[in-house]
This record gives structure tokens, sequence and C-alpha cells, in this order.
């Protein structure tokens, strides 16, 4: 007799790393050098650092509950130790901030690329096609999702190799041997900053869809690593190229700098630049849209994921058509960046404290 056991596929070490990866990197990789300029002041990537080492730090923070808890899913953890009428602000609250993220960073998108390409266009077409994108993604679950992410990855990274040719323009002397002068050390800048480093916190949700061999922890701190490496390229290269008075006056310097790489068979690169942009931003929102819908799953579990989906979509889609221009965008994910910030740092530590207080039931033993 032949007894057929279903296994849960597991997330592949490779795949981790360029999910995780590709969920941090997102539009904001735009205006950042004008971010570092405008909050810090001269020399500004250098605070770029400073970020990396708290994101390290919370990502171990992260890796402490996955060590506590075994690899157990989070919400197995929270369930096993609080009723659910307790925990459903939190769910609740967690669907609302990853959905409404998911939905402001494609509606940053959208903006921006009306405004470089299709002026008189109305945007809420775009949107609704990406929307439509990001649920075909998102609804198929975390290993579609993995995978579509390593497609993007391989389709957008050769674009840092194009920077090679604006190095003639490069000098060292427009980053000056002066530091973080002129800054306005704004808080909404700061926590700006450092929303562009979000995404690495959903490496919670991925807890039991990892081998525990696959060191998921490790995976997920390399990924920040080559985040870290790769800003830090893009901010030094920005401000070589222009110098700090001329990029703090810029909206979107990466844009305006590959506006000087010329080649007879494309007319404008950047164009190209913001259309291969459209992969990262479709992993981020695919990501937040299914961890929301994760969440909610623990709130209507009767309910399909795919019904789930389609309701966090049509319901963000219509709260995210109220800021309608771009300044106003940037300043509901300033917000939701803050609070999500929050969320990076609390949720680890109640998952701790629970760890702490009170120990795992253990299930019946059946004869």
């Amino acid at each position: 007799m032949v007894i057929l056991v279903a296994v849960k596929e597991k997330l592949a070490p490779f795949h981790i790393l360029v999910l995780i990866y590709m969920t941090q990197t997102g539009v904001v990789i735009l205006s950042l050098g004008q971010m570092l300029a405008q909050t810090f002041g001269i020399n500004g990537w250098l605070a770029l650092p400073f970020y990396g080492v708290i994101v390290t730090a919370n990502l171990l923070l992260i890796g402490l509950v996955y060590r506590m808890g075994r690899g157990k899913s989070i919400f197995d953890i929270m369930e096993r130790r609080l009723p659910l009428l307790l925990l459903s602000p939190l769910y609740l609250l967690l669907t609302m901030v990853w959905s409404m993220l998911a939905c402001l960073v494609s509606m940053e998108y959208v903006l921006i690329f009306q405004m470089i390409a299709f002026p008189t266009t109305n945007p809420v077409w775009f949107k609704i096609v990406i929307d439509l994108l990001a649920y075909s993604l998102f609804i198929k679950g975390i290993y579609t999702i993995s995978k579509a992410s390593t497609v993007f990855f391989y389709l957008t990274v050769w674009m840092y190799l194009f920077s090679s040719m604006l190095f003639h323009e490069y000098s060292w002397n427009r980053l000056t041997p002066f530091f973080f002068q002129e800054g306005d050390f704004a808080l909404p800048g700061m926590s700006g900053i450092y929303a562009a480093f979000l995404g690495y916190e959903l490496v919670m949700l991925l807890f039991g869809y990892v081998d525990r061999s696959a060191k998921l922890m490790k995976l997920a701190i390399w990924a920040n690593l080559l985040v870290f490496v790769s800003y830090i390229y893009v901010s030094m290269l920005v401000f070589g190229f222009f110098g700090f008075g001329e990029l703090r006056e810029m909206q979107y310097p990466l844009i305006d700098m590959f506006a000087y790489v010329k080649f007879p068979f494309i007319e404008r690169i950047e164009n190209l630049l913001y259309g291969l942009l459209l992969f990262t931003m479709l992993a981020t929102m695919a990501m937040y849209y299914w961890s929301a819908n994760e969440a909610s799953g623990r709130l209507f579990p009767k309910l399909k994921p795919s019904y789930r989906g389609i309701a966090l979509i049509a319901g963000t889609f219509f709260v995210g058509l109220i800021p309608d221009t771009l300044a106003e965008v940037n300043e509901w994910l300033t917000w939701f960046g803050i609070v999500e910030i929050g969320i990076a740092f609390g949720l680890p530590l109640f998952l701790i404290a629970l760890l702490l207080i009170r120990k795992e039931k253990e299930a019946p033993v059946h004869a």
C-alpha cells in the first residue's frame, strides 16, 4: 500500500534573496539623491551606512523571533498564546497598512509615469492596469511571487551597467570635503529615506515557507546589503554627477542623469529606465498585498483568498484616489511609512514578549 503525502513546497535560498531585494528596491531610488541632499546636506549619502546598521539590527531582532519560535508562522505564534478577539485589531492594522502601502507605491509610480510620458492621460486607467497585474501575481501565492521576482531581477539589474557610460562626467570635486552641512535634518525626510529600505520586515511572513536549513535571516541580511550597496552606488553617482546645489533642486535626479546617455537606436534611455522600474514596483506591490491578504485571512478564514484579494484591491483603489497629486501621495507615503517602521520594530518585540511570557501549548498526544 502506497501512502501519498502532500509536501509543502519550500522557497529556494536564491529566490528568497532576490525576493527580499526586489521588495526593498522601488521607485524611491529615483529621488533618493535629492532626499539625501535635502535632509543631510553636503555629502548626505554618508548617512546611508547609519540606516544600513539600523535595518540590520531590526533584522537581527526578527531573527531572534525566528529562532525562538523555531521557524513557525508569526500568526501561529500569536494565536497559540492569545485569543483571536484580542489579536483582531492588530490583524486589521496590518491589513490596512500593508494594503495601503501597496496602493500608494503604485499610485506614486503611476503619477510619475503620467508626468514623464503621458501628461494628458487620466492616471486612473494606468492604476487599473497595474492593480490587475498585481492581483494576478499576488493571488497565486508566495512561490509564484518569488519566481516572478527572480525574472524581474534579471530584467532590471543590467541597468546598473548603463551608469558606467556616465563616469566621464563624474567629478570627485563635486562631492567637496564638507559633510552634513546645509541639510534641514527634518523628521519626515529622515523617515522617508528609511522608508526606502522598507520591505525587509515582510520576511516575518516567510516563516513557515522556508526550510530552516536555508538560513532565512542570513539571506535577508545579504539582500539588505545588496540594497545598501546599490543605494550607496546610485547616491554617490548623482552627488558626483550634479553636485550638491543642483541636486537638491531636482525632483528625480536619476532620471535626469540617465537623460545624458545616448544610443543611436534608443531616443530616451531614461524612459526605458522608468519602464523597467515597473517590475521592481510590481514585486514590492505584490509582496505587500500578499502580506495583507495573509493577515486578513486570519480575520476571515472562511473567505477565499481570491475574494479577499479583490476586496483589498478594490478598497485601496478608491482610497488611493483621494490623494490626487504627487505631493499628496508622497505625504501619505511618509505617514504610512512611519507606521510601518513602528510595525517593523514593534511586531518582533511583541512576538518576543509572547514567546518569553507564555510558552506554547503542547498538542494532546493521541494513542
